[in-house]
């Protein structure tokens, strides 16, 4: 399924979840993971003298290849091939580059969650390449007291499909459908219609009649899918905050993953990365595959 999955680290603790699901991916479709940190020379103080630089630089190196280190020893000890690689750059752009130049398939990256301020939230690393990646995303929540699941069919048990009938949510839809083929899961479709977007007072009927038909239609097909792949498939319509809905419904079922397809290159981050999207992975205590 994923021949090459990649995982960039910054040295972070915390990131046990993501390196499992990582490892645990790449065992499925007997791949390679990749282990890449980033010497981030675009964040260097102004003013340094040369040497001070110089030395920063090592320090930083030095720890990126205590961190790759690290991860490969434990993919090789489950067996995994491995290459681990350090280099520097700016993070985002140094990641993209390495995914067009190896081919990776997939990418499994820790995210910080909200933090203060809503723009802090994310990570301006893992946001930028969720946004601009042709290739899936996977964000998972850096904690360091976690329960990491167990590797095989424990890893995925419930695998949520938000949709809104888009090209892109269809796109998701195909790949949550192979990850839940392949673990066995039970797979949860649901459409949200959208009542921060429409005041349902003043809404007449047939529109709220259309939206909900737009909606089945739309888990319907999705669910077919599924059946078809002989998956166990609930689906479900809800009313509410799109985000808010999808991260209250992955809590009741006890997800595991929720696959979410993004909006496409043109405008600010929220509009890049899908404004229902963006949140969801901001706020999900859950990892979230997300797939332009």
């Amino acid at each position: 399924m994923y021949q090459n999955v990649l995982v960039p680290t910054d040295g972070s603790r915390g990131a046990e979840g993501a390196i499992a699901r990582a490892f645990d991916l790449a065992r499925i479709g007997d791949g390679t993971v990749h282990v890449l940190y980033v010497v981030d020379t675009g964040s260097e103080p102004s003013g340094l003298a040369t040497t001070e630089r110089e030395e920063l630089r090592q320090r930083s190196e030095k720890r990126g290849r205590k961190a790759t280190a690290r991860i490969q020893e434990r993919a090789t000890e489950l067996g995994l091939d491995t290459v681990r690689v350090v280099r520097e750059g700016v993070p985002h752009r140094g990641i993209l580059d390495y995914v067009a130049d190896n081919d990776i398939d997939l990418v499994v990256m820790g995210t910080h969650g909200l933090a203060g301020t809503e723009r802090s939230r994310l990570g301006s690393t893992t946001e930028r390449v969720i946004t601009l990646a042709d290739v899936p995303v996977m964000a998972v929540r850096l904690a360091e007291d976690i329960d990491v699941p167990e590797s095989g069919y424990g890893m995925y048990d419930h695998v949520v499909i938000p949709t809104d009938g888009s090209e892109a949510a269809e796109r998701a839809a195909t790949q949550a459908l192979e990850i839940a083929e392949r673990y066995g899961a039970t797979v949860h479709v649901i459409y949200v219609v959208d009542t921060a977007t429409y005041g349902f007072e003043d809404v007449p009927r047939s529109i709220v009649g259309l939206l909900k038909e737009g909606g089945q239609k739309a888990v319907d097909e999705i669910a077919t899918d599924a059946r078809d792949r002989n998956l166990p498939v609930t689906t479900d319509i809800l009313r509410g905050v799109p985000h808010e809905a999808v991260l209250e419904y992955a809590e009741r079922v006890d997800a595991d993953v929720i696959t979410m397809g993004t909006r496409g290159r043109t405008g600010d981050m929220d509009r890049l990365l899908g404004s229902t999207t963006a949140r969801i992975v901001r706020r999900s205590d859950v990892p979230v595959l997300a797939i332009s």
